[in-house]
């Protein structure tokens, strides 16, 4: 049975030049034998955090975040795709995020970042690491980052130009770490219950 990956995306821009990674990523770790979802906060809609899931009545959640939980629950990883804003994070991935704690527990996750400049959003992805980390989710070593995201991917999400070479080298990497640690976290999980 392949893993599950939740393919975590976060801008609310009308010209949205990271979905091309979003879709990107869960294409081709789809490709690789996962079986990738895209989960688009725009789509979802939650509104800004007022109270996480777990702070409802049992039953009482709105109905996308109550779906999305238990998504969440039986995701065996998840793929952060995020832009960089100002040197910071992407504020719709992480209102999402943050409406759930005790949900992301005891599986890994991997980011995947990306900027109109050079950089290719690695400020961002630093910032992650840490968050993630703290909501209980182990951090992959690998990273995939993007600069110059419309000279690397088309409009379709398809590699372009020498920046697209970059990324289908480096994506390799990152999926066999994903795919190593997600196997780990799941054989772990069916051995022994986690602690907490």
């Amino acid at each position: 049975m392949a893993d599950h990956i939740l393919v975590l995306y976060g801008s609310y821009r009308s010209d949205r030049a990271g979905i091309r990674l979003a879709h990107y990523t869960t294409r081709n770790l789809c490709a690789r034998g996962f079986e990738a979802e895209l989960i688009d906060a725009k789509a979802i809609g939650l509104p800004m955090l007022d109270r996480m899931y777990k702070e409802y009545p049992s039953g009482q959640a709105p109905a996308a975040m109550e779906t999305l939980a238990g998504k969440i629950r039986q995701a065996d990883g998840f793929v952060f795709v995020t832009g960089e804003y100002n040197w910071g994070m992407q504020p719709g991935l992480k209102n999402l995020t943050d409406h759930f704690l005790e949900e992301w527990f005891w599986r890994p996750a991997g980011i995947v970042s990306y900027s109109a400049g050079r950089i290719g959003g690695a400020r961002a992805s630093l910032m992650w690491h840490g968050t993630l980390s703290e909501m209980g989710m182990v951090v992959i070593s690998s990273t995939v980052t993007v600069g110059t995201i419309t000279r690397t991917l088309s409009t379709e999400g398809q590699p372009i130009g020498e920046g697209g070479k970059a990324l289908e080298t480096s994506f390799v990497r990152f999926a066999d770490d994903l795919a190593w640690w997600t196997e780990a976290a799941r054989l772990q999980r069916e051995r022994k219950q986690p602690p907490y």
